[in-house]
């Protein structure tokens, strides 16, 4: 059978490198001075998704990206490892929103795109480590969801196999489809990019990026439908003006602080910290013997 797949991915800042200017005074992320990655265990449901296409002729998979237009960057390293097209929820509106207002978003665009059969994401994002918005995403969406999903091991009559990878074990679980899962980082890695699909995809671009192309590469995007990246408004996929962004985001991030640990110095022993210490050493000795 043929599937429509989703596949729900993030570009993050690359915590490894957050300096001063990591926020904003608004309290919000300030990406635009952060390197930009794609979110590793997004790369682990990506590979899920593909694996579903090779076993499902004819199967679709679509990566949805919320965030600023240069977003698409991940859309087009989907689309070398074997992803079909992507699409990039972007507005200025959406900028600033947690966890509640990004599923509430992201649910907005899974319904206008309107036929799916799975939508699987990464287990969490490493720029806030919640792993809230793929599970927010299925309760707003009304449908059933699978965590902490290791592989997917069978797909048929309507339903999904799911290996879990929990705490003390791994479970089994089947799911109806339509459903949402999301991928552990324990799962296995993405398929690296394929030459062929980076030489046929390189200018693929959403229309914020098209104007910065040549003429000449803007005539090569326009006679060439597959390059043509979709870029989705707030308004076009029905957005409460509410329930998004910063209007729509109860929580709040203050500060951002970088800690250093440093060690103790080391003293010298007293009198009584060496008795102590022979005290126990005699302990261990008598406690082997017995």
């Amino acid at each position: 059978m043929s599937l429509n797949i989703i596949v729900l991915a993030k570009q993050v800042p690359d915590t490894r490198n957050v300096g001063k200017d990591a926020m904003k005074a608004d309290g919000t992320i300030n990406r635009a001075a952060l390197p930009a990655i794609f979110n590793p265990e997004d790369l682990n449901a990506l590979e899920q998704a593909l694996r579903l296409k090779d076993a499902n002729p004819g199967s679709t998979v679509t990566l949805l990206t919320m965030g600023l237009p240069r977003a698409a960057e991940i859309i087009r390293e989907a689309i070398y490892r074997g992803a079909d097209t992507g699409i990039v929820l972007t507005d200025r509106t959406l900028g600033g929103a947690d966890t509640l207002a990004t599923s509430y978003s992201l649910a907005q665009a899974v319904k206008k795109f309107g036929n799916y059969d799975i939508i699987l994401g990464g287990r969490q994002a490493i720029d806030g480590d919640t792993a809230q918005v793929g599970p927010q995403i299925a309760e707003k969406l009304g449908i059933p969801q699978v965590t902490y999903a290791e592989e997917i091991l069978d797909l048929k009559d309507g339903k999904v196999t799911v290996k879990r990878r929990i705490e003390g074990g791994v479970e089994t679980v089947v799911a109806p489809l339509p459903c949402v899962v999301t991928v552990n980082g324990s799962a296995a890695e993405c398929r690296p990019r394929n030459a062929k699909r980076v030489q046929k995809y390189k200018y693929a671009v959403s229309p914020s990026e098209k104007g910065n192309l040549s003429p000449e590469i803007q005539a090569l995007v326009d006679a060439r439908p597959y390059l043509n990246l979709q870029e989705w408004s707030a308004a076009y996929v029905d957005a409460d003006p509410a329930q998004i962004g910063l209007a729509g985001s109860p929580t709040k991030v203050k500060a951002i602080e970088n800690v250093v640990f440093t060690a103790k110095e080391s003293r010298t022993l007293t009198d009584d910290d060496a008795q102590i210490e022979d005290l126990i050493k005699e302990l261990i000795v008598n406690h082997t013997i017995g």
